[in-house]
């Protein structure tokens, strides 16, 4: 088990055609849109350039969270590669260590 806290960072890079992964988006924000409602995300967005997303994730493990994301329609449509990488927050901007550390429990 993680430690509790530990977030996930899931970094989405694009790995087809951009009209194919645009076909895909709608579905992708639902799945985000569920993410958030059921507390498993605590940021998302896309990157810059548009290459893919990033999303900072809590979970019980990365296993845990490799499972959660293997569902975005982005993985199950092939248009994008999913890399999920668990870090330590042991560094937090003082106004954001007691936000972090409510949404981590």
């Amino acid at each position: 088990m993680s430690d509790p806290k530990s977030i996930f960072l899931v970094d989405i890079e694009y790995i087809a055609e951009t009209d194919a992964v645009m076909a895909q988006l709608d579905a992708h924000m639902e799945f985000v849109g569920a993410g958030f409602a059921n507390g498993d995300f605590l940021v998302a967005g896309r990157k810059m350039p548009r290459t893919g997303g990033v999303i900072l994730a809590r979970g019980t493990s990365k296993a845990a969270v490799e499972e959660l994301m293997a569902n975005d329609p982005f993985a199950t449509s092939g248009v994008a590669q999913i890399t999920v990488t668990e870090f330590w927050a042991g560094t937090v901007q003082d106004g954001l260590a007691e936000a972090l550390n409510a949404a981590l429990i």
